[in-house]
């Protein structure tokens, strides 16, 4: 037994502390899932349904106090509100769509056969949350995996420690049977001992690239299915007739938002040479206009990052760039304290020799870079071992397809960033994982396919 314990990043002490469970007691908690499963996945799918959405709902109720836990945790400012739109935003819309998602696949049912293809639920789905957005992430996989007869076991980041335990809360208010979905506290060792002993169906990981790594480490040759969204360095392209004003706000915003820890946050951003030192200007505009501070103020645009160590690689690769030759536009901001309250930074002068360009930075720090037409801003976007995600800007939808085409990634966006459309698979090629959450595909990587050939007794 070990103890974990989460930092606030406001203020470096010490915000909530829980011991993990022995490898016998998670064991335990596994086996109970696994006795509960064909019990849950025999309810009809419309209670399910229902007890998941109620379960939602449950978490909605509790959103004043999770908004201000999130801050003190991770250092989201409060003015924004939380994660519960896009929270219920994705489980409804997995709700509204698993009777078409899940039903049988009819192929004959004549006088001599009855065949068709039903979809089966893995049985327990180990879910490994990240903490940057830590209810949002979660629900992707925890609503359609309930909903399609699957247990749950939850195990969330150490940074936001207390997420797992409101949501195994919330849904067990609401009716969910308690060995149905639970919340376990487990070290690296005892989750990798779980993997490498065959102890889950389905697992799904979000993180680090190195994360990743080691989950497809403990999971081989077990045959448990490894779904994985790691790593990304995500690109804008902003092209000559752009609307110039709405690219910068979104593009920067997706840059900075949340301290420029989001999955598909924007890192780099090529603008065509006649449009680069306008949108640079506008651009150097908007950040200055930022107040870094205590996200628990009502007037704090931007909080502290959400670890030490996360600020101090943004540093770190911010140094390295400069040494290179780039050019910082930001001046320093007074609350900028060396540690987790990080000034926003621009970058220009950069080039793709540089780590800043090529590893994730994940903080609020973008580079920017003219580019002469579309074969360079194409094989600058690809110059990455990540694809998550790239935001295109020009009013011509067909040379934006075209662009989207020859980009090697998991979504493309046409004028807008930084947005889970929970009716499109979220995934990811290259080093961003495998893998696929959310939509009718979601569906189909939470159950495994069964084929039914009956023939019929004829005389």
């Amino acid at each position: 037994m070990n103890e974990i314990k989460c930092i606030s990043p406001i203020d470096g002490k010490v915000f909530a502390t829980r011991n993990t469970l022995s490898l016998k007691d998670a064991k335990d908690e596994i086996q109970r899932l696994r006795t509960a499963q064909s019990a849950w996945s025999a309810r009809p799918l419309s209670e399910r349904i229902s007890l998941v959405m109620a379960g939602v709902e449950a978490i909605g109720k509790m959103n004043d106090q999770i908004v201000p836990e999130l801050a003190k945790m991770m250092g989201r400012p409060v003015r924004y509100g939380g994660e519960f739109g896009g929270f219920q935003e994705r489980a409804q819309y997995m709700s509204d769509i698993a009777e078409d998602a899940l039903k049988d696949i009819e192929i004959s049912d004549d006088s001599s056969f009855k065949r068709y293809i039903r979809r089966v639920p893995h049985g327990i789905v180990f879910v490994i949350a990240p903490w940057n957005y830590p209810y949002m992430t979660a629900i992707n996989t925890i609503a359609p995996a309930l909903i399609a007869g699957n247990v749950v076991a939850l195990k969330h980041a150490t940074q936001t420690l207390l997420v797992g335990e409101r949501l195994v809360e919330a849904f067990r208010s609401a009716g969910v049977p308690k060995d149905v979905f639970v919340n376990l506290f487990l070290d690296h060792d005892t989750t990798s001992q779980l993997i490498e002993e065959n102890e889950f169906d389905f697992i799904n990981f979000t993180g680090s690239l190195n994360g990743g790594i080691e989950m497809e480490r403990a999971a081989a040759g077990t045959f448990t299915p490894v779904g994985t969204e790691l790593g990304g360095k995500d690109p804008g392209y902003v092209m000559e007739d752009a609307d110039l004003d709405a690219a910068v706000e979104t593009l920067i915003d997706g840059a900075m938002f949340n301290s420029g820890q989001c999955c598909c946050g924007i890192e780099r951003i090529y603008v065509i040479k006649s449009l680069y030192e306008e949108f640079l200007q506008k651009a150097i505009k908007i950040i200055e206009n930022y107040t870094l501070g205590n996200p628990l103020e009502p007037d704090t645009t931007l909080g502290p990052m959400a670890n030490k160590r996360f600020s101090d690689e943004v540093r770190l690769q911010i140094a390295e760039a400069i040494e290179k030759g780039a050019t910082t536009h930001i001046k320093a901001f007074e609350s900028d304290d060396g540690g987790t309250y990080v000034t926003p930074q621009i970058l220009t002068d950069v080039d793709h020799n540089m780590r800043i360009m090529k590893d994730e930075t994940f903080g609020p720090v973008v580079c920017i870079m003219p580019v002469a037409n579309d074969d360079e801003a194409v094989a600058l976007m690809n110059d990455s071992e990540f694809g998550l995600t790239a935001s295109l800007w020009t009013e011509n939808v067909a040379r934006a397809e075209k662009i989207a085409d020859e980009i090697e990634t998991g979504t493309v966006f046409l004028n807008r960033a930084d947005y889970l459309d929970p009716a499109l698979c979220w995934t990811g090629c290259k080093n961003t994982g495998r893998g696929g959450g959310l939509s009718i595909i979601g569906y189909h990587n939470l159950t495994r396919p069964k084929s039914y050939h009956l023939k019929k007794v004829t005389k």
